[in-house]
């Protein structure tokens, strides 16, 4: 099924977006490696009318982050309830994989070597698991592969993944000291 923008609007506005919160770790479904002490607490979100199938965050939002914590995630809630999760300073592309030769296809990407990226939603390629962060080699304007650690061996694809999967850049932001983090942009968009 495919919706209209108008009707990708409509679903969009009616998923209810209060508070966010950051994550050490991958959220999964229902939210977890949230970071705690510190100071930290979740903070309101304030997210417009969605247009042309994509609704943004309205207000920066500006989190106490404590020492020692890394910031890798962003959720989001609704009245206490998860509802999604996307990257820190990501920004998601759709790809196709190829399991004959482990080369990712995602068209103007922006990767350059050892970028960190995470896969998530859907199925992911086989044998990737989801949310684990993966760093980028072998990049060109629109092909990479994917390795287990910065300038490592190429993954070995077996498996292509599902049209719902996304890669995205993931931002790690480690805390020293005592700081702030600052989400300045959010936009969350329907895939029907």
């Amino acid at each position: 099924m495919s919706l209209t923008t108008a009707g990708r609007n409509e679903a969009l506005n009616a998923v209810a977006i209060d508070t966010l919160s950051l994550h050490s770790g991958f959220p999964g479904s229902i939210g977890t490696n949230e970071l705690t002490g510190g100071g930290y607490v979740r903070v309101a979100g304030s997210f417009g009318a969605a247009s042309g199938g994509v609704r943004s965050l309205s207000a920066i939002a500006t989190f106490t982050v404590g020492a020692g914590h890394t910031v890798r995630w962003v959720g989001l809630w609704g009245g206490g309830v998860f509802k999604g999760y996307a990257p820190n300073g990501g920004s998601p592309k759709e790809f196709q994989a190829s399991a004959s030769t482990d080369v990712v296809t995602a068209p103007g990407h922006g990767y350059v070597n050892t970028d960190t990226i995470v896969f998530y939603g859907g199925t992911v390629p086989s044998p990737l698991v989801e949310g684990t962060i993966y760093f980028v080699r072998d990049s060109t304007t629109d092909t990479f592969k994917v390795a287990a650690t910065s300038g490592g061996a190429a993954i070995d694809l077996v498996g292509a993944g599902s049209g719902d999967c996304v890669v995205s850049r993931i931002v790690e932001n480690a805390y020293g000291g005592p700081g702030t983090h600052t989400i300045s942009s959010f936009s969350i968009g329907a895939v029907f």
